[in-house]
């Protein structure tokens, strides 16, 4: 079978000296990212303040067009934030939590740094926050979170992909509930872009936040947060800055928010995070989604089959069309194999109530995968293990 994927291995350096795959945690940086932040150091040397006026001041939205068509967004849709906690207290901040309708409805599996901003500035504001439950850690029962929506529930925030388990939200299902019930819907689509389909006008989402971090090879420091038609021009979000303005430049002490996607907007945009930005987005558009989706099916099946083959649990669904681009070894001493791999340059990460998340994305050669689970059979075969168990686990 030819992979024409493959092609693309060439414009990723750390390839070449690396058996990279921990896409899900940060992508791998595409060659070209210096010649961006080249762009941005000269322009600054050249051009000073003056830099404002003819390139910086239009980057968060330039950068959101380039991520749009990955999420079936359009043009002027998407506004860049510095992290998805950022981009989701703006959302969280829009919203007057007054009851009856006061409630939060969120997972247990979500990200924590999305439920910590959300159980200590929403609750200040008064929302009540509605968390749904998992029996396995892996999965969440799609039922509860729509018995959990009801007619007191302000907004759903929730992960379209679970960070752990890389399971898949019916997030279609989901918005279809939460309109019924009047409810406004988050969804933090950080696991899910750049590796699997997503379609914003398909599910009528209204929020979604997300980076260019892992799958989108773009770095930290760029988060995107799209915003429907729906709401964009009607909600205010109070964590705001002057970049959300009107008229900016005219530095009036009252807000007067702009009617567009600005509007989202806070303070002054990180501007070399943006540049660094935006080279992995073109990349995956090039390489095509569906391609991309395809591929990442069959290598997690590959890596699952692997592990069925040794008897190691896997923290993972195990339904292909519920499952992201990740699969965890949950296998014993996990924190200590996974320092095994690090030092032999096998990029993997570890999370507790995980394991060894090994996340292969287009770039990936199928022999990569077998390189992976060799060494993991290796470590814990010969005992090598034992070497990295003093320093504990990080949590």
């Amino acid at each position: 079978m030819t992979d024409t994927l493959l092609s693309f291995r060439g414009e990723f350096p750390i390839l070449e000296r690396t058996t990279y795959l921990a896409s899900n945690t940060l992508g791998a940086m595409p060659g070209t990212v210096p010649d961006r932040l080249a762009e941005y150091v000269d322009l600054w040397a050249d051009r000073g303040v003056r830099a404002w006026r003819d390139a910086w001041w239009e980057l968060p939205e330039r950068v959101g067009n380039e991520i749009a068509p990955l999420l079936g967004a359009g043009n002027a849709e998407i506004v860049m934030q510095p992290n998805v906690t950022i981009a989701q207290a703006t959302v969280l901040s829009a919203f007057t939590y007054t009851a009856p309708r006061n409630r939060i409805v969120m997972t247990e599996l979500d990200f924590p740094s999305v439920r910590y901003v959300y159980d200590t500035l929403a609750t200040r504001l008064g929302a009540e926050i509605v968390v749904v439950r998992s029996d396995d850690g892996i999965t969440i029962d799609e039922d509860r979170i729509i018995a959990a929506i009801d007619e007191r529930t302000a907004l759903v925030c929730l992960s379209h992909v679970l960070f752990r388990s890389a399971y898949i939200v019916d997030l279609d299902r989901i918005v279809a509930h939460a309109h019924r019930m009047g409810a406004r819907v988050s969804a933090d689509a950080f696991h899910s872009v750049g590796v699997i389909p997503v379609d914003v006008k398909a599910s009528g989402v209204d929020f979604m936040t997300g980076g260019v971090l892992k799958w989108l090879c773009g770095g930290p420091g760029g988060c995107f947060l799209y915003v429907a038609d729906a709401v964009r021009e009607t909600l205010e979000p109070s964590l705001t800055g002057w970049n959300a303005h009107a008229r900016p430049f005219e530095f009036a002490p009252e807000m007067e928010w702009a009617n567009h996607i600005y509007r989202w907007q806070s303070g002054t945009p990180v501007i070399p995070a943006l540049y660094a930005a935006l080279e992995g987005p073109r990349i995956v558009r090039r390489a095509g989604i569906q391609a991309i989706r395809a591929k990442s099916l069959r290598q997690t099946a590959r890596l699952e089959a692997l592990a069925n083959e040794r008897g190691y649990p896997i923290t993972a669904p195990r339904d292909p069309a519920r499952r992201g681009g990740t699969i965890a070894f949950a296998v014993p001493h996990a924190y200590e194999v996974s320092q095994y791999l690090l030092e032999r340059d096998i990029i993997i990460d570890y999370r507790p109530q995980a394991g060894i998340r090994v996340a292969p994305h287009f770039y990936n050669r199928d022999d990569e995968l077998d390189a992976v689970v060799a060494a993991i059979d290796e470590c814990l075969a010969t005992g090598a293990w034992q070497h990295y168990a003093p320093a504990g686990a990080i949590t």
